[in-house]
């Protein structure tokens, strides 16, 4: 390998000696550089000007960007066929000189080239990040367009530097070959990590989440996303907690965004009143607990407005719901607790009660428990002071099955 070599630079030494240079020769070569190089710069100053003012005209500034990015690149062109063309035209070169002539000029237009290319598929990766920046997907431009851009320079400049390979007469096949099983190794063996990639590119491109958006995932985990990166997202919990999810799991599983379609959060309050209240009283009492709560609390949403009905006949009272919209999720738990706190005075101030969830039996007279004992005497007396003594068989009222309503914690009352 390094006698071969050695006899190629032999041969190329005595061809670049075998050249007969005249003055003539010289000054023709001379003249075509002087002249490649005026066009550049005429390409450069002047004409490129011109395409930049026209490109201007247009409502966007893509345009532009391309005719800058594109300018460094056709200039370095236009220069170097001036000097292929001076030294190809006037001279007559041996063919070991001329093959090395030509070999060097594909292998700068190649590399020129790529040059070229990335300029433009920068540019333009560019001109979109700031586009999708003025629009809601700012977080998906600022995580997956540099990587694009990374990735468009690593291939760019592979292909060049495998074509550059060939152009100096190295075989690429047997590189080829072995990339492509070193490929496949590499890809079984990282296969979780371009998973998570895989799965964090469609979760950004879709635009399902962003960085500061409260969810709530399918297993129960919820919290602000803090950030999504190529491998996992991170949330934020109420405890102050990091959690970190990779992004494989997270596409897979059922996401609850309280952050979109806005920030809005619904608050739903219900409650009850007892049957003997005025219904249209606890209504009025109900609408001027709301507007009070739009008017005063900065949480609230004020153009969205508040909403009242009647849900059902319950137990203890008759239910009804109360409904307005808060600015963003925290807000909502402190206009949900003002309207409980501005409700609860108002009802108790207007005399309106809410019934505690209660059950009352009534037994017969004379009749034993169970065990057929009679009842106690002070029992009698307080059964009989309550409610008046009714025939028949015990009865239940007020209260479904199970014992006393006030005393389960879970009993219908108010909400």
């Amino acid at each position: 390998m390094g006698q071969a070599i050695n006899n190629w630079f032999q041969s190329v030494a005595q061809g670049f000696a075998a050249i007969n240079i005249s003055w003539i020769d010289l000054i023709i070569g001379a003249v075509i550089l002087v002249a490649a190089v005026l066009i550049a710069v005429l390409f450069s100053k002047v004409i490129f000007r011109l395409l930049m003012r026209l490109s201007r005209v247009s409502s966007g500034d893509l345009d532009d960007r391309l005719v800058a990015a594109a300018r460094g690149p056709v200039t370095t062109y236009i220069i170097l066929l001036g000097v292929y063309l001076a030294l190809t035209v006037p001279l007559s070169l041996p063919p070991t000189v001329q093959d090395v002539v030509n070999r060097t000029a594909a292998f700068v237009a190649v590399i020129n080239g790529a040059i070229l290319i990335n300029a433009i598929g920068s540019a333009t990766l560019r001109w979109l990040q700031g586009y999708m920046q003025s629009t809601d997907s700012a977080n998906t431009s600022s995580w997956a367009l540099p990587m694009a851009r990374r990735g468009i320079v690593i291939v760019v400049f592979a292909m060049a530097g495998m074509v550059s390979l060939d152009i100096v007469g190295i075989n690429i096949s047997p590189l080829i070959a072995g990339l492509g099983i070193g490929g496949l190794a590499v890809a079984l063996a990282l296969q979780p990590t371009l998973s998570n990639l895989f799965a964090g590119t469609y979760v950004i491109t879709e635009g399902v989440v962003s960085q500061g958006d409260y969810i709530e995932m399918e297993g129960g985990v919820s919290g602000y996303v803090v950030d999504v990166n190529w491998r996992s997202t991170r949330l934020r919990t109420w405890t102050n907690n990091m959690v970190i999810i990779p992004n494989s799991r997270f596409a897979e599983t059922i996401i609850t965004n309280f952050s979109k379609p806005d920030q809005h959060v619904n608050v739903y309050l219900t409650c009850g009143v007892a049957y003997e209240s005025d219904l249209q009283l606890v209504e009025a009492v109900s609408q001027d607990v709301m507007n009070l709560v739009l008017r005063e609390h900065p949480g609230a949403v004020r153009v969205y407005g508040s909403y009242f009905g009647y849900d059902a006949f319950g137990e203890s009272n008759i239910d009804f719901w109360l409904f307005m919209q808060a600015q963003n999720r925290l807000a909502s738990f402190e206009v949900r607790s003002e309207l409980v706190k501005q409700l609860h005075a108002r009802l108790n101030a207007e005399g309106i009660t809410i019934n505690y969830p209660v059950r009352t039996l009534h037994f017969p007279d004379g009749w034993n428990g169970a065990d057929g004992s009679p009842m106690p005497s002070g029992a009698v007396a307080a059964r009989d002071a309550a409610m008046p003594a009714v025939g028949g068989a015990p009865v239940a009222a007020d209260t479904p099955e199970g014992g006393s309503g006030a005393d389960r914690p879970g009993g219908k009352g108010p909400a």
